[in-house]
């Protein structure tokens, strides 16, 4: 898939769900899940256990699925997960050769950021997606929406505290997609390998984002 059509889907889905699963096997029940639910977009995170294969035997085994790599911290890493298949990068803060590889080698990528002036420097650095992490502790939506009055033309993602009472409000502040973990991909759901907690939570969330972004000017 080309980079115009993964920042198209993320755009189109809104919702990238973050895997920070303690196990391989965990985080693809996870993927399989949220999938199932709807969302065709999983975010695999550095921190799980084989996370580079596990992102190999997603991207092989299901191929309408949009599979990405989280907590990316550098560009070798970045590397490493690109050659695992990865079809777009995330992370929790921003690192300029990261994002420059990531231009260089026409993949999306989020870079993370909190302040106006890191925004802005994400931005200009190349980053397709701007990560807002933590968001929560900084004001929720109302922070997104500070942010978008000055810099309507970057692609906010906040992330962090982002769950099914908060998802249309930030939305509706112009977030242009959600980053969400534990809100979606419950630890006990998982432990105890029940998907259809997981499938249930995916399909709210998706009708979440759809409806706030009916009532949208």
């Amino acid at each position: 898939m080309k980079k115009e059509e993964v920042r198209a889907r993320i755009l189109e889905i809104g919702i990238v769900p973050v895997v920070r699963a303690s196990s391989s096997s965990g985080a693809r029940f996870a993927a399989e899940a949220v999938r199932k639910g709807g969302i065709p977009i999983v975010e695999i995170t550095m921190t799980v256990p084989g996370a580079l294969g596990m992102i190999s035997d997603l991207v092989r085994d299901m191929q309408d699925v949009l599979v990405g790599a989280g907590t990316v911290l550098d560009a070798e890493m970045a590397r490493r997960c690109m050659d695992a298949g990865a079809q777009f990068l995330v992370s929790p803060g921003f690192d300029r050769e990261t994002v420059e590889l990531a231009a260089r080698e026409n993949i999306v990528i989020m870079a993370g950021a909190l302040t106006p002036t890191e925004v802005i420097t994400a931005w200009k650095a190349g980053s397709d997606f701007v990560k807002v992490f933590p968001c929560a502790q900084v004001g929720g939506a109302s922070y997104i929406k500070a942010l978008k009055g000055p810099l309507p033309q970057v692609p906010l993602v906040p992330t962090g505290g982002v769950n099914l009472d908060t998802a249309a409000s930030f939305i509706l502040a112009g977030a242009a997609a959600l980053g969400v973990g534990g809100e979606l991909i419950r630890k006990e759901a998982v432990h105890a390998r029940q998907p259809e907690v997981i499938e249930d939570l995916a399909r709210k969330f998706v009708s979440a984002v759809s409806n706030a972004r009916e009532q949208m000017p």
